[in-house]
């Protein structure tokens, strides 16, 4: 755990307000676009998981928005697990520039679930291994 599993980030017009500035909840979007490739880089899909009546849901968001991202930022969304606990993760979230200047930072932490139960559910066990073993 602890290791940063960067995804490049475009900010697209549909992402912006009428000022060219990126929307405040499409931050959420680009952080849980992140969440899902960092599964997919340790061999995660969700759609496989979906199959196995294994969902994520957020339990709780909290977001720091520091600097406006803008229409057309080539941006990175650096992403690192800082708890892993039998029914969930929480994950720091960090969204920058090139320059390495931090525009919003995020704590999210998320619960699996079984899908069908809508109740909680312990992680794959394969996934708790990769987390703690993972280089991403």
């Amino acid at each position: 755990m602890g290791q940063i599993f960067d995804w490049p980030i475009t900010v697209y017009y549909e992402d912006t307000d009428a000022g060219g500035v990126v929307y405040h909840a499409n931050y959420l979007k680009f952080f849980e676009r992140a969440r899902t490739e960092i599964l997919r880089s340790l061999g995660f899909s969700q759609q496989r998981l979906l199959e196995q009546n294994i969902g994520f849901v957020v339990r709780t968001a909290n977001v720091d928005f520091i600097r406006a991202a803008r229409l057309d930022d080539q941006l990175t969304v650096k992403t690192s697990v800082v708890e892993l606990k039998k029914v969930s993760l929480t994950f720091c979230q960090e969204l920058v520039n090139p320059n390495g200047q931090l525009l919003c930072k995020a704590l999210v932490k998320v619960a699996c679930i079984d899908n069908q139960k809508m109740r909680p559910t312990g992680l794959p066990q394969s996934m708790i291994l990769e987390f703690t073993h993972s280089d991403c």
